[in-house]
C-alpha cells in the first residue's frame, strides 16, 4: 500500500513531537497567542501564521478529579496549566489519585505508543 502524500496536519505533528517525548504547542506569531490543542488556524482571528514549540513540560494543577470506575483502580484526571501559557486535560500519575491537589507543581512525562495507542502525555508530582 503506498503512503499518502501531502501537507501533514497539526495533530500528525503534535503526535511525531510526542514520540520524541516532547510536549508541542503552537503560537501564533501574528499577535503572540499561544494555541493548544493543535489547530490549523489561531483561534479568534483564524490567522494560520501558527509556529510550533516545545514545552519545558512544567506545570501547575489547574483542577483535578477522581475517577471511580467499576471494577477498576480509581485514577486522576486533571486540568494543567503549563507555564507557557495553555492548558491542557490530562492524568497525574505515581502518586495516589486521591492525593492530587490544586496548585500542586507537576512535570510532563510521555506514555510509549503502541500499535493501537499514539504516545501522549501524563505529569508526575515535580518535587517529591
Amino acid at each position: 500500500m503506498a503512503e499518502a502524500t501531502g501537507p501533514i496536519s497539526p495533530l500528525a505533528i503534535y503526535r511525531q513531537h510526542c514520540e520524541r517525548g516532547e510536549l508541542a504547542y503552537q503560537v501564533c506569531t501574528d499577535d503572540g497567542s499561544v494555541v493548544f490543542y493543535p489547530r490549523l488556524t489561531a483561534p479568534g482571528t483564524a490567522s494560520p501564521n501558527l509556529e510550533w514549540r516545545v514545552s519545558k513540560g512544567l506545570g501547575t494543577v489547574y483542577a483535578t478529579t477522581t475517577l471511580f470506575p467499576r471494577d477498576k483502580d480509581p485514577y486522576d484526571v486533571s486540568m494543567v496549566e503549563l507555564d507557557e501559557g495553555f492548558k491542557m486535560m490530562s492524568r497525574v500519575e505515581s502518586i495516589d489519585p486521591m492525593d492530587v491537589k490544586i496548585g500542586m507543581r507537576v512535570k510532563v512525562r510521555m506514555i510509549p505508543g503502541t500499535d493501537k495507542q499514539p504516545s501522549y502525555p501524563v505529569f508526575d508530582p515535580a518535587e517529591g
